[in-house]
């Protein structure tokens, strides 16, 4: 990608004691394509799990509950979004062909298909016959995805440091909230109770002790030491629930069409491929921001691959009965914070996801970590994306031109959703737009590649932005 004025390559940290990425020192290879020793690739891999577990399943949990299914059949669901999420992240970080951006990315379940899921299913009569229906959407839009990933990728070009950076904020901002509400015990319309405040805090001051006492591996990953103590700590108070593991098959592999073959309606197909614009429209904004942190810009050749391996494993997904997949911005702030910049670490991720997926038993085991506890840590992983935009709008050059106005506009569009769910809850207001403007990486995103468009292109060729 040609480097857009301002945009100047950041540069790379000094060397450490403690570098987690010494072992591959001298191969000539970056580190975004260096093994890490067995042993800290199995727990970094963990530790991606353990980041993005809450975020795959909570999808199919949702919209299982949403569907009336059985306890058993909802549990069948997380399954496969398990297996599904590591199949994608196996596509996105190892790759074949020209599929892949093969960087150390996290694909799983997009929460962005829950809506229009939930509004497929009120459509029909009987709930359960919605998931054929919702199963051959996904696969007509991961299909039309992975057609126009050529095209789309082109977009990267309206992305300089002012775009980029306040994208990148925009993912971290949007994503607190997330950890907020675990911290609510999943409820954000009720206050948080001093139980779960206080294992969110205690598991934050954790994290936050152990990066700055330990060194070398086990500073690395501090995030999994800081939520596996929290998960103890919350053992005496009665918040770890059991209940799924008591109940977990050892083994279960999700068998294709478990709810019917795929059915195609033209409504349902519709709906999922604006979904699936939108994912793309993240997913690029996630490479772009992963790029800046890892020292590996992310040009049109590698969104083009990363968006390949997003559509097909999105196409691929309802198969085996799971859903549209997405590049998951959550671990962007884990590879920042503990600057493990192997995708071969997250590519152990994606293989547990989909031994997860195969052992029901073993997957609900990741399930007694309590909410408020992957709160405290979310708190940490969110709060480093956002602060990583901040560092890239601080080469944009905010003081020429209007790209101030530009920044401003924009993170005001994303911010809307995030304070309000429900302000653009009019019945005026088209379903296909309300799917983009709830996303707040959506609607800021472009907003900013609109106005960065027109103060800075459109009728002004030669002014530098």
């Amino acid at each position: 990608m040609t480097a857009e004025p301002g945009a100047t390559e950041r540069p790379d940290r000094e060397p450490e004691d403690d570098d987690p990425e010494r072992d591959g020192a001298g191969t000539g290879f970056h580190p975004v394509d260096q093994v890490p020793a067995p042993g800290r690739l199995l727990a970094g891999g963990f530790q991606h799990v353990a980041a993005s577990y809450a975020g795959v399943v909570a999808p199919p949990l949702v919209l299982g509950a949403a569907l009336g299914l059985p306890p058993k059949e909802v549990t069948f669901l997380v399954g496969a979004a398990l297996f599904t999420a590591g199949i994608a992240t196996l596509l996105q970080t190892i790759g074949f062909w020209k599929v892949g951006a093969r960087m150390p990315f996290v694909n799983g379940v997009s929460f962005a298909g829950v809506a229009p899921m939930l509004a497929i299913a009120d459509a029909r009569a009987g709930h359960r016959d919605a998931l054929p229906v919702i199963h051959g959407a996904v696969i007509v839009a991961g299909v039309l995805g992975f057609v126009l990933a050529p095209s789309f990728c082109r977009l990267v070009r309206f992305f300089p440091p002012v775009v980029s950076g306040t994208v990148i904020t925009l993912i971290g901002i949007t994503l607190l909230p997330v950890s907020f509400g675990w911290i609510q015990g999943g409820r954000p319309d009720r206050p948080a109770s001093l139980t779960n405040l206080a294992l969110a805090g205690a598991t934050l001051v954790t994290v936050l002790v152990l990066r700055r006492l330990l060194s070398g591996f086990l500073r690395q990953i501090a995030i999994l030491l800081g939520i596996v103590a929290g998960t103890l700590i919350a053992v005496p108070t009665g918040v770890v629930d059991t209940t799924a593991t008591r109940h977990a098959a050892l083994v279960g592999f999700p068998t294709p069409f478990h709810f019917g073959h795929p059915v195609f309606e033209v409504p349902a197909i519709v709906s999922m491929c604006v979904v699936m614009l939108v994912c793309m429209t993240e997913s690029t904004a996630d490479m772009l921001a992963l790029g800046e942190i890892v020292g590996r810009r992310a040009d049109e050749k590698v969104i083009a691959s990363g968006l390949r391996a997003d559509t097909l494993g999105s196409a691929v997904s309802p198969f085996f009965n799971g859903f549209a997949n997405s590049a998951f911005a959550q671990n962007i702030g884990l590879v920042a914070i503990t600057r493990v910049r192997s995708r071969y670490t997250v590519a152990a991720c994606g293989l547990f996801f989909v031994l997860l997926g195969l052992s029901p038993a073993f997957a609900s085991l990741i399930a007694l970590v309590p909410q408020p506890v992957l709160g405290g840590a979310g708190i940490v992983l969110f709060g480093t994306v956002a602060a990583s935009g901040i560092d890239v709008l601080r080469t944009a050059g905010l003081d020429q031109g209007d790209n101030l106005l530009i920044a401003a506009a924009s993170l005001g569009m994303g911010l809307i959703p995030v304070v309000s769910r429900a302000f653009y809850d009019n019945t005026a207001i088209p379903e296909t737009l309300k799917i983009i403007l709830n996303s707040g990486v959506s609607a800021g995103c472009l907003t900013a590649v609109l106005l960065n468009l027109a103060f800075n292109h459109v009728g002004r060729g030669r002014r530098a932005p």
